[in-house]
This record gives structure tokens, sequence and C-alpha cells, in this order.
């Protein structure tokens, strides 16, 4: 309302920005928030070094919330910071999430002709087009299962494991058996945001989430 000139009342109940989504600063506010006796030990510091957030989340750098904070010029008050990227463990070992065409190959978490397959995969991703039927390459995104599409691409279970939960985000694999459509839309988001910044497709606010309704309020 005010990028169209309108003058916006913002009133809050509490002395902070956020609500429930608030980042506390200083520490000791933490302390009071959830009662916890005394004060907070030496070594941890000033406690206006501290901005903790009651419900972290990271932004997708090329998602919805970015591009609204782009349009209402909201970018000017804040300051964000890449994330490193996503990471698996297994068999021991940290591997960082490969999300392009490059990383793919380079990556060390797939045999050779497995990265063949999984770089065939994101292509398809990246050509993807929900309203043109000639890059779906016979596959109904409506009605055609996750599942079946890993099958077309024959992409190993580590593959899919790390496709639909550090990719597409997913918390469960129910996603799976159903239709295709939003979990190919998840990845191509992940990897347009990814190639937005470089290294990683988060962003975080330097000084936590309660920067966000404080720069719309200003």
């Amino acid at each position: 309302m005010s990028v169209n000139g309108k003058k916006v009342l913002h009133m809050d109940r509490n002395p902070y920005y956020g609500g429930e989504s608030a980042s506390i600063t200083p520490l000791e506010d933490l302390y009071k928030r959830f009662k916890i006796p005394g004060a907070p030990p030496a070594s941890m510091g000033r406690g206006r070094d501290w901005n903790v957030d009651l419900i972290p989340k990271f932004l997708m750098a090329n998602g919805q919330l970015v591009k609204m904070l782009l349009f209402t010029e909201v970018t000017r008050y804040l300051d964000f910071k890449v994330t490193e990227g996503s990471f698996v463990y297994k068999g021991g070992k940290i591997y960082k999430v490969p999300s392009t065409e490059a990383e793919a190959l380079a990556s060390s978490l797939m045999g050779l002709f497995e990265k063949r397959r999984f770089r065939k995969f994101l292509v398809y991703v990246a050509n993807f087009d929900e309203s043109d039927p000639r890059t779906f390459e016979g596959i109904d995104p409506k009605k055609t299962a996750m599942r079946e599409v890993y099958k077309k691409f024959d992409l190993g279970q580590d593959v899919i494991d790390f496709t639909g939960h550090a990719l597409a985000l997913y918390r469960t694999d129910d996603y799976l058996d159903q239709p295709c459509c939003e979990t190919i839309n998840r990845i191509k988001l992940y990897s347009e945001s990814l190639a937005r910044y470089g290294k990683s497709p988060y962003l975080y606010p330097l000084y936590g989430l309660g920067e966000l309704p404080q720069g719309f309020a200003r």
C-alpha cells in the first residue's frame, strides 16, 4: 500500500517487530521471554551481539517473498547473507547436494553413469514449463506420480532421497505417490535460486528474520 502512495499505520503490542517470528535481542530479553532465571553467562559475550530467531527460516533467493521485497523496495533497509548450500550426510561423510549440471558431474555422491542420468533429469526440470506441453516429454504433470518420473530417468535411491528432501525440501516420502508437478516446480525453484546468487539458493537476513517486518514498517 505504501508503494502506491498510501499512508500505513503500524501497531504492535510488543516492544519488538515480528510477533511469533521475531528475532530477540539482546540476549537478556530472550532469558526474560522464556523465564530463564539469572543472566546470560559472560562466556556468551555481549547480549547485543545476539539475534535469536524464534522460528528460524531460510528465504529462497528466487522465491515469492524475495520478489515481494524487491518490488516494495524493502531491500533498501535490509542486509542479506547467502548461506553455504545444502549438504547430506552419507557413509560417515558430508557432501554438497548437486543441483546444477556442473555440480552433478563433479559430485562424488554418484557414479559416472548416475551422474549422466541426474544431469539429464536436471536439464528436464530446467526446461519444464507447466504451460507448455512440449516440455513434458510424455509425462502428465497433473497425473504422473513423482515415483514414475524418477523411474523414467532411472535414478537410484540415494539420488531420489537427496533430490526429494534437500532440493524439493519434503519432510516425508509421501510426495512420491503424488502428481509430479509441484515437486518439479520445487526443484526448479531451488535451481533458479541457486543460479541467482551463486553458491547457495538460500538467503538469510543478516540480523535475523525480525528485520523483515521492521523493513516493511519503515
